[in-house]
């Protein structure tokens, strides 16, 4: 039988006066440019015959997505969120006899050239019974804001380190720990801002298309914050 390793010691959780530690907390906040905007198209259907309903429904969501993608490489993607054929019951008389169906169509197109956006939100909205949501202005997941603000608060922590010891008379001796609190946030989508909401509910004259619109892109917020803990040479105190 082997004897008994000794058990290492444990780190002092406050140091000890041979190895004062020092914690500290470092932070950026950086304003950027967005990257790519995000539209919300729904494209909708009415008529009293369900196939007739369903028929003017495909032709206007296939106008839709035929538009957005003449845009070429300025769209980095396109998808369809949803599709609803729903009947509307009559309100009199016996029975459930249905006076009119209702057609809807929801899609999301993702822009990374902001002059197009403001033209194909425009052209988007003349066509007929379709509305345009958005844009919602968002940094990618793998923006190098990130990465700079992530750095930059690490440079922070250090320097405020160094200020402490330089206080004290000393100097550092080591990192113990640094601790990424994940607090890098690019408000991407939901709380960022919104362009007004527009409905075209006939289709316009081909002389009389609308002026592309001018939109101005939200600044983005990125935050980063990390702990980082310090061993420092003892400082003489008096």
């Amino acid at each position: 039988m082997n004897p008994p390793t000794p058990e290492e010691p444990r780190p002092v959780p406050y140091g000890t006066p041979e190895a004062p530690r020092i914690a500290v907390r470092g932070e950026a906040h950086l304003e950027v440019d967005p990257e790519i905007a995000r539209i919300a198209i729904t494209v909708t259907a009415r008529g009293k015959d369900r196939r007739s309903t369903l028929d003017d429904l495909t032709r206007r969501n296939a106008a839709a997505l035929d538009l957005v993608k003449s845009y070429g490489q300025a769209v980095e993607r396109l998808e369809t969120g949803h599709l609803t054929i729903t009947p509307e019951l009559g309100q009199r008389g016996r029975g459930e006899r249905i006076r009119t169906h209702h057609g809807q169509v929801g899609i999301t197109a993702e822009l990374s050239d902001f002059t197009a956006l403001g033209e194909l939100t425009t052209r988007l909205a003349d066509l007929e019974l379709t509305r345009v949501d958005g844009p919602w202005w968002a940094l990618r997941t793998d923006s190098p804001a990130h990465r700079d603000a992530r750095q930059q608060a690490v440079r922070e922590a250090v320097q405020r380190a160094h200020e402490y010891a330089e206080a004290l008379g000393t100097s550092l001796t080591a990192l113990l720990e640094l601790a990424d609190l994940g607090a890098e946030n690019a408000e991407p989508y939901p709380r960022a801002a919104r362009m007004r909401s527009m409905a075209a509910y006939g289709a316009a004259a081909e002389d009389a298309e609308a002026p592309p619109l001018d939109l101005e892109p939200q600044k983005q917020h990125v935050h980063a914050q990390v702990d980082a803990r310090f061993t420092m040479a003892p400082p003489r105190l008096q």
